[in-house]
């Protein structure tokens, strides 16, 4: 098998972010000026890329350019060079200005809500020549970017296959139930089936959110089907949906609470035994870094989760 080497050095930032643009819009003319370039000069920087690499990286149409399969390629690879490229000189400029170290984080949305802005604030006074940089992932995406190399440290809910990872406990939640103030299931306080309530339409997160999954786990053993309507990407934005008498959610008790209190929610505990969660920290078990082990020492600690959490342990 013969492997095509290419000229790197003629695919300059410039043209990567040109051939970008134009896959995003659609257009060269909008790609040129949002790349600051004459059409004239797009366009030649486009054909010298395609020469460089052998192949079309866009079909021609009257009403615009539409990436062909090597384009979709390149710009698949460009927007991550293009994102190196940035972070570089974001690391570069903070050196310059005493900051040694970037970490990356990446955690699900319960753990973000609920436990990681007071401990990161604390992390970033006591060591403040460190970095964090947070993403924030769905619990199966959290595990797929540490997987992946493209982030240093997961936090996520329980669940996805951590084989081969270092994980720990994080911290522990709990799922309720919510739903409007005067919903016939709002009339109680005691917790209640997973079951009962699967007559209900639904409210849930994206795809690959921990809390969608043990809801259809639940749904599929009971032998009934889980009524989605809508799934959104935010706890704020499932409420809203709850409190438009669109359907009832199952949302963390700690991150929803205050949501839930001030737009009048009523909520129910679930007597399920998955409703009790358990949110693991993750690392890359063959890497060893001095930093990264501090941070997560930091992390664990369960003074310092005591204190995010405004309670002991």
């Amino acid at each position: 098998m013969v492997t095509a080497r290419y000229n790197l050095a003629r695919f300059d930032l410039v043209s990567i972010r040109l051939a970008v643009a134009c896959a995003q819009t659609g257009s060269l003319t909008a790609a040129a000026r949002d790349s600051h370039l004459a059409l004239a000069a797009a366009s030649r920087r486009i054909k010298e890329l395609e020469s460089a690499l052998g192949d079309a990286l866009f079909e021609r149409h009257a009403r615009g350019l539409l990436p062909t399969a090597a384009g979709r390629v390149f710009v698949k690879h460009g927007l991550t060079l293009l994102q190196t490229m940035e972070q570089l000189g974001t690391e570069l400029t903070d050196l310059r200005q005493g900051i040694a170290r970037h970490i990356s984080l990446c955690a699900s949305s319960a753990a973000i809500s609920q436990f990681l802005p007071p401990l990161l604030a604390r992390y970033a006074e006591l060591q403040p020549q460190v970095r964090i940089d947070l993403e924030e992932q769905v619990s199966e995406a959290v595990v797929a970017t540490l997987r992946e190399g493209r982030t240093d440290v997961a936090v996520f809910v329980e669940g996805p296959d951590t084989t081969g990872l270092a994980t720990q406990l994080f911290r522990t939640d709990e799922l309720v139930l919510v739903m409007p103030a005067r919903h016939r299931l709002a009339t109680g306080k005691s917790p209640l089936p997973f079951v009962d309530a699967l007559d209900e339409e639904w409210i849930s997160l994206t795809a690959g959110a921990a809390m969608l999954q043990k809801q259809q786990q639940a749904a599929l053993a009971a032998g009934r089907p889980l009524k989605l309507r809508m799934q959104v990407r935010s706890f704020d934005a499932v409420c809203h949906m709850v409190a438009s008498g669109l359907g009832i959610a199952v949302l963390p008790k700690g991150a929803s609470l205050p949501i839930i209190k001030s737009m009048l929610l009523g909520w129910r505990p679930l007597a399920d035994g998955w409703a009790q969660r358990r949110l693991l920290l993750a690392t890359d078990a063959g890497k060893s870094d001095a930093a990264i082990t501090a941070l997560v020492d930091f992390l664990v600690k369960p003074s310092q989760n005591a204190k995010a959490n405004g309670r002991k342990e």
